[in-house]
């Protein structure tokens, strides 16, 4: 099977991994997020200032791993998109250059599939038709996947805030450092989820007709500011515990549902789990529970595997390559907001 490169550089993290099939050879990864804390937030110049500084050592850190050299390598995949533009474009300017010296195709592909398609390095193939929730600080989004590398359909989408974005901002609110979700799942685990009644968006009966696979956070966090509000103009000391807890669990049990509902609908029974926020432990504990009583199979990577990585971007180039997928052209440019039923460009 052949051997692909898979580069990451969509935001914070700098990733460089080679896949051989189904099997991870490699993974490194370097994260500027530190570099970022002090602004209590991603700075879209720091970032890409990172991956220029990050990118060639951890390449060489990659290939050190492996005991295969620039030569072995037979693909390049590189994530195009979506994600910020600056970052994307050294990824995508050095997956070129090392497809060109190399004389070696180059697939640039959609970093949100990505984070479904790095299940396969752990759970294996997945079956005919699966459910992917790629939950992250960027993206909430619920896929049909018939073929990881060429039938994936979007069933819904965050209307606002995604579930990481809304984790940080409510870590802000409890004055937790950033970056703010793990932060409040630690928390979480310590409080009462039952608390304080949050409200769960988009659940309502007129909302399941229009919105049956949409996700919305804003308004969740909106709740959580105004109760802390009420609570310190009162003069009560704001239970930060039980406030994680309480909003983890509204936002674990909005993503729960709707992903098993559309699961039965479409009559699929195995749903992948991926992104930064599928390492929050009550959705993983809630999805896999409740997965448990409807009989739907319920897929988690690894922790290591949640965040960004170049694993999860040598994945999919490898099922692209498997299916014989057309590379991408040399003008291909990045898209920081690609349209998440483009697998590859």
């Amino acid at each position: 099977m052949e051997l692909v490169l898979g580069i990451e550089s969509t935001c914070d993290e700098t990733g460089v991994a080679l896949v051989r099939g189904r099997e991870l050879v490699a993974d490194v990864v370097a994260s500027s997020m530190q570099e970022h804390a002090r602004f209590g937030g991603i700075v879209p110049e720091v970032a890409s200032r990172a991956h220029l500084e990050a990118l060639v050592p951890t390449l060489h850190e990659a290939l050190s791993r492996s005991g295969h050299t620039l030569g072995d390598v037979d693909a390049i995949a590189v994530a195009a998109g979506p994600g910020l533009v600056g970052s994307l474009t050294v990824g995508v300017a050095a997956a070129k250059a090392l497809a060109l010296a190399l004389d070696r195709p180059l697939y640039g592909v959609n970093h949100v599939i990505g984070h479904a398609a790095v299940d396969e390095l752990v759970h294996g193939p997945f079956p005919e038709r699966t459910m992917a929730l790629v939950v992250s600080g960027g993206h909430t989004s619920l896929l049909l996947v018939e073929d990881i590398a060429t039938g994936v359909t979007e069933l819904g989408r965050t209307l606002d805030d995604a579930a990481g974005e809304a984790f940080d901002k409510v870590g802000r609110l409890l004055n937790l450092p950033y970056p703010g979700g793990p932060q409040v799942d630690r928390l979480a685990r310590e409080g009462d989820a039952c608390a304080i009644a949050f409200p769960r968006a988009l659940t309502a009966p007129k909302d399941r007709q229009r919105h049956a696979y949409n996700f919305s956070f804003s308004g969740l966090k909106t709740a959580v500011a105004r109760w802390i509000e009420a609570c310190e103009d009162s003069g009560r000391a704001v239970p930060v515990a039980d406030v994680a807890a309480s909003f983890a669990a509204a936002v674990a049990d909005v993503l729960v549902t709707k992903t098993l509902d559309a699961c039965e609908r479409h009559e699929v029974d195995t749903v992948v789990i991926g992104g930064g926020f599928s390492a929050n432990s009550q959705l993983r504990e809630r999805a896999m529970n409740a997965g448990a009583n409807r009989g739907i199979d319920v897929r988690i990577p690894p922790l290591k595997y949640c965040t960004d990585n170049g694993a999860m971007i040598a994945a999919l180039g490898s099922a692209l390559v498997a299916r014989g997928v057309k590379p991408s052209a040399w003008t291909m440019g990045v898209d920081s907001s690609m349209s998440l039923e483009t697998v590859s460009v």
